[in-house]
């Protein structure tokens, strides 16, 4: 683990840097600034923010995530997700920070059947996948840098896709879900868990993941089941009769075997990941 004086967390009340903010607080000293302190598309007041925090360590994980809005907004996307990143790069390296910029599986085409290593080609298929490809290559031109690629993310204390889920069961309300894409459900503790233990790895691309992969459809089935429902008014159905307006990869499942290089196991099964999340979530 790293020791830096000072963290800073961008989008610091997104899931990610919420769980961030709280677990990096606990042993280092953290500044959270999400969009209402930090306009990531403003240069001069990134700048002028990050000079006077002076902080050792960036964390980028403010992003603009609606994937299908992307499409529609997109100069909002690479604003946000391109230039905003370039922009955390600039200033980390002008006052010798490290710059961690959190990516997405959506950086590659999932044509190739087999997981992604991080020396594959990024080829997006969607203007979020492209956004998210350039600020990996803005963030890498900060010399200290790492980009962590994840996928399929989901939290506590907001919206994502176990959570709908989970509202859709309560309400048994029948619904459609994805049975032709694959990827592999991530746990956001999981994953800070990971980013913590890597804050001082070797500069470079790594895949954060939760081990293991399924379909969305296989995904929804879980949550029911975990929660104590029956899926049975899910129904699968093809990602052309589902309809979305950005192009999803068919198979964005990550290997992270560099991730076991640092000296960290791989993260638990997805499912062993869910039935946690679940747990904790009807707890509340």
């Amino acid at each position: 683990m790293g020791e830096y004086v000072i963290i800073v967390v961008t989008g610091a009340n997104g899931q990610l840097g919420k769980r961030l903010v709280n677990q990096l607080k606990q042993k280092h000293t953290v500044v959270g600034l999400g969009k209402e302190e930090l306009n990531v598309t403003n240069k001069d007041e990134i700048d002028y923010q990050l000079a006077a925090i002076k902080p050792e360590l960036i964390i980028h994980a403010a992003a603009y995530t609606a994937v299908d809005l992307c499409e529609v907004n997109r100069v909002l996307a690479f604003d946000v997700n391109s230039l905003g990143a370039g922009y955390v790069a600039q200033a980390a390296q002008s006052i010798g920070a490290r710059m961690i910029y959190i990516s997405s599986d959506y950086v590659f085409d999932g044509y190739k059947g087999v997981p992604y290593v991080e020396e594959d080609i990024p080829r997006p298929l969607s203007i979020y996948g492209l956004s998210k490809k350039l600020g990996e290559q803005l963030t890498m031109m900060s010399g200290n840098f790492m980009v962590v690629r994840t996928s399929w993310l989901y939290g506590h204390g907001g919206k994502n896709f176990v959570t709908t889920m989970l509202r859709l069961a309560r309400a048994q309300q029948p619904i459609s879900v994805v049975h032709d894409q694959f990827g592999s459900p991530t746990y956001i503790n999981d994953l800070v868990d990971a980013i913590e233990y890597m804050l001082a790895a070797p500069c470079g691309v790594y895949h954060v993941t939760n081990s293991g992969s399924c379909s969305w459809y296989e995904f929804a089935e879980h949550i029911w089941r975990e929660a104590g429902y029956n899926p049975e008014m899910i129904t699968p159905i093809s990602t052309s009769e589902y309809g979305a307006k950005a192009v999803r990869p068919a198979y964005s499942v990550l290997a992270t075997s560099k991730l076991v290089q640092t000296g960290l196991s791989e993260l638990r099964q997805w499912d062993q990941a869910l039935t946690d999340f679940v747990r904790k979530e009807q707890s509340l």
